[in-house]
């Protein structure tokens, strides 16, 4: 999900019997690659989900799919959510928030009823410090970055202690850098492992210009969760908005950067694809098949 597209998604969003029998076949249900539920990132169904949130659901698990990430409620209790989860054979194990929906003790009191194992921050902040806004979080400075640490360090405290797990997922601009300071190290150099994870979007990674593998090795304790997305890119030209594909039919090869994750603790990773050229859950379910075929 884009940075700046997710900011206001958030925003705005926090405003049949047999098929279940079907959907409890373990075998159907796991990913290949790291014997992990599959998983998907509802961003990828914002359009759907307003006009039918059950039914889109319900389609979903129809496909494969057994745990998901919210990215918004759309103004459901946590009953509500979870209730509609149960019925469809879902499970909702992670949600995004901004980083001030993050120190809502609200918030965080809705999460822990949904049931939640994880709270995610997509979007850092400019350190309020610092007069000039650049409006984006890519051009954030080095200054930026680290006082975003220390409140990634206040908030996994507070997560941790309503017995959840915080955090912090990555587009590109965390992999510029600043006299030579790469910002996602520095993020990874001074959050505590144990308060803050890292959800690493592998797409945006390699958008990036960086390879996840590099990361997966250096860091494998830090990376907890997963979110796997494919681009179009042409070589040479990987600009930050890339051409979104289906798993498989884009130019990333998650091969390798699954023998990689073999060997770190991903605890849930998530399909997640930005924009399609076909109906949504017709291209879902393309990548819910690769998921299920890729054996490593």
């Amino acid at each position: 999900m884009r940075g700046i597209h997710r900011r206001a998604f958030l925003k705005t969003a926090s405003i049949s019997l047999g098929g279940a029998a079907m959907l409890n076949s373990a075998s159907w249900l796991v990913a290949e690659p790291l014997g992990l539920p599959i998983g998907l990132q509802l961003y990828s169904v914002r359009d759907l989900l307003p006009k039918d949130y059950e039914g889109t659901l319900r389609q979903l698990a129809a496909l494969g799919y057994r745990e998901v990430e919210a990215a918004g409620f759309f103004g459901r209790s946590a009953r509500d959510v979870k209730q509609t989860m149960d019925r469809v054979g879902l499970r909702c194990v992670s949600g995004h928030y901004s980083l001030d929906e993050l120190r809502s003790e609200q918030t965080i009191q809705y999460a822990k009823d949904l049931g939640l194992d994880y709270m995610v921050c997509p979007s850092p902040m400019k350190n309020p410090a610092r007069k000039k806004s650049s409006g984006s979080g890519d051009d954030l400075t080095l200054d930026d970055w680290r006082w975003n640490a220390e409140q990634f360090n206040q908030v996994g405290d507070r997560v941790h202690a309503a017995g959840m797990h915080f955090a912090y997922h990555n587009h590109t601009g965390e992999f510029g850098s600043e006299n030579g300071v790469i910002f996602y190290d520095e993020l990874l150099r001074l959050t505590d492992p144990a308060k803050v994870s890292m959800q690493m979007d592998c797409g945006w990674v390699v958008v990036a210009g960086k390879n996840p593998i590099d990361y997966l090795t250096r860091y494998p304790k830090r990376i907890s969760m997963f979110h796997v997305k494919d681009f179009k890119l042409s070589e040479g030209n990987k600009k930050t908005e890339p051409v979104s594909a289906e798993l498989g039919r884009g130019s990333i090869d998650y091969r390798p950067i699954f023998e990689a994750a073999k060997k770190a603790e991903i605890k849930h990773m998530f399909v997640e694809q930005e924009d399609y050229d076909k109906p949504a859950l017709d291209s879902l379910k393309i990548s819910a098949e690769y998921m299920r075929s890729m054996k490593v």
